[in-house]
């Protein structure tokens, strides 16, 4: 299901104009207390530094979250394609029939997969699911077959070579669904909501009637909008591409 996230540009408008009003909430909530004689807490200052502190590490966390998950995917569809070129040559251990029905379906799998990182369109999507299941329903009863039609050495490795490539799929699965935490995402807009109301809230004279205000959330939401670009493997620019897989499918054609 998308959320938020999966857009980046539209988390760093959302979050631009949230920010904003907070700060102006704050400026407001400042001449009310004005107008009754009252003043800030002495200790104040001593609260904004240390919710700033903390945004600006809860922010460097996500950050280095995002940008160890987007690691994994490249590291993921890597290892898939080394899977599924290392069982192409294993599939020559199997009798002849079965080699060249093997190779046929692994590079139709291997178009599917590629496909797959470029689809765009959600139900696009699952109709590429369907059918890489459908083949590797056929992989696993082709290898199956030949091994216990002649169980050996060599028709084991070539199953065990099978194996790789179906569990390869399921990591390379696995990592494009681990993201950042939704309560993580939430605990940190919460903490940029608060810290803007408080700097509107100690913003004073001419930085009320400046653009000053507008730094802080440009700033955050310039940091969400990367940190969303990074840990979305579709949404927003900085993605994951299948290059490792196109060329095995250079190799193969």
């Amino acid at each position: 299901m998308s959320t938020l996230t999966d857009y980046p540009m539209l988390m760093f408008l959302v979050s631009l104009v949230a920010c904003w009003v907070c700060a102006q909430l704050g400026v407001a909530l400042r001449r009310k207390q004005e107008a009754h004689g009252e003043s800030a807490p002495e200790v104040f200052t001593v609260v904004l530094t240390a919710s700033l502190t903390l945004l600006g590490l809860i922010i460097g966390f996500s950050f280095s979250m995002a940008v160890s998950r987007y690691d994994l995917r490249k590291i993921d569809e890597a290892s898939e394609a080394n899977a599924i070129g290392t069982e192409y040559v294993r599939a020559g251990l199997l009798p002849a029939t079965d080699a060249a029905m093997t190779r046929l379906l692994l590079r139709n799998y291997l178009d599917q997969r590629i496909l797959l990182y470029h689809a765009g369109d959600e139900e696009r999507r699952a109709q590429i699911r369907q059918r890489i299941t459908q083949l590797q329903t056929q992989l696993w009863s082709t290898v199956q077959n030949s091994a216990v039609a002649q169980p050996g050495a060599l028709t084991a490795l070539a199953a065990a070579g099978m194996n790789d490539v179906l569990n390869s799929q399921a990591y390379t699965q696995a990592a494009w669904w681990n993201r950042i935490p939704p309560a993580a995402w939430l605990l940190m807009l919460l903490i940029a909501v608060v810290c803007n109301v408080m700097v509107g809230y100690a913003a004073r004279g001419a930085t009320v009637r400046s653009l000053l205000l507008v730094i802080l959330p440009l700033l955050l939401s310039t940091a969400f909008l990367l940190i969303a670009d990074i840990d979305s493997p579709r949404g927003g620019v900085i993605r994951v591409s299948a290059q490792n897989l196109l060329s095995v499918a250079e190799q193969m054609h």
